[in-house]
């Protein structure tokens, strides 16, 4: 596995490989890397010649009074479980050599990012976008490799690549979890021993709204209120920023429950430690 710092670089030696025709895949991360990523590059190895993984804590993508600065940095381990996957290309380069001092280029999506996390992340997305774009330029992928866990995200970039006509195609990984169900995050590793004990119960509330919608139950706001009495019984540690019923592919609100096309999208802050956990169902 080669590890590259700049962009030039990376750029230079992804032309070459597109020259020669070999194919190449893309996983976008921001590194302290996980099992839920290791499954990104086992679905993205066997379907390109080369694979590439970015490793880059994206700094547009944060907003005031957030984690960037403590977002976990774990470059040598992240290379170590890079390798054991078989990465070709590890980028993880620094902020200055990704935007120039005097930027002032971003791209923004105007519909899917709206809501969700949109709603309390206003540069959220644009930063994603931006750094997605870039990625896109650099690595030239055939094919980029992203997880459901971040749904709205999928969402956004499969517009964007659909607007903006980037030879493209976006592969979605099922969410992984751990045994007791909490959806792998980086920033699970927040959560104080109390909080981890009851995280899981956000998985286990999102099941029980399923197997209400299963049952017959079709309006919203009774899911809404079964969700966070679920949430309520289990522990005093949740409170739940938004449950939201929305189109899968456009993120538009819905007024009554459709099973085959809504994602049931939901953002957590445990109260200890203010960390905000997200996690969806596909119904």
């Amino acid at each position: 596995m080669k590890l590259i710092r700049e962009p030039d670089e990376l750029q230079a030696l992804a032309l070459s490989f597109r020259a020669s025709g070999k194919t190449i895949a893309l996983v976008p991360t921001m590194g302290n890397l996980h099992a839920g990523h290791a499954s990104l590059m086992d679905i993205a190895r066997p379907q390109a010649d080369i694979l590439i993984v970015s490793d880059f804590v994206n700094p547009t993508q944060f907003g005031p009074n957030e984690d960037f600065d403590a977002y976990p940095r774990t470059l040598e381990a992240d290379m170590a479980l890079a390798e054991a996957h078989g990465v070709d290309i590890l980028f993880a380069p620094a902020a200055s050599s990704i935007y120039k001092a005097d930027a002032s280029t971003f791209v923004k999506e105007n519909s899917c990012s709206q809501g969700l996390c949109g709603r309390s992340r206003p540069v959220h997305f644009q930063g994603v976008c931006t750094v997605v774009n870039l990625l896109f330029n650099l690595a030239v992928p055939h094919l980029a490799v992203f997880g459901q866990k971040d749904a709205q995200q999928v969402a956004v970039l499969k517009r964007m690549v659909r607007d903006l006509h980037i030879p493209v195609k976006l592969l979605v990984a099922p969410i992984v979890r751990e045994s007791d169900g909490l959806a792998l995050s980086s920033r699970n590793q927040y959560l104080t021993a109390e909080e981890r004990a009851a995280a899981p119960q956000i998985h286990v509330a999102l099941q029980a709204l399923s197997a209400a919608v299963s049952a017959g139950e079709r309006v919203p706001a009774k899911l809404e209120k079964l969700f966070k009495e679920t949430l309520s019984a289990a522990s005093d540690l949740f409170e739940p920023q938004y449950l939201e019923f929305v189109d899968r592919e456009t993120m538009a609100p819905l007024e009554k429950v459709v099973p085959a096309g809504t994602l049931v999208a939901t953002a957590v802050y445990m109260k200890k430690t203010r960390t905000r956990l997200i996690d969806n169902i596909l119904l």
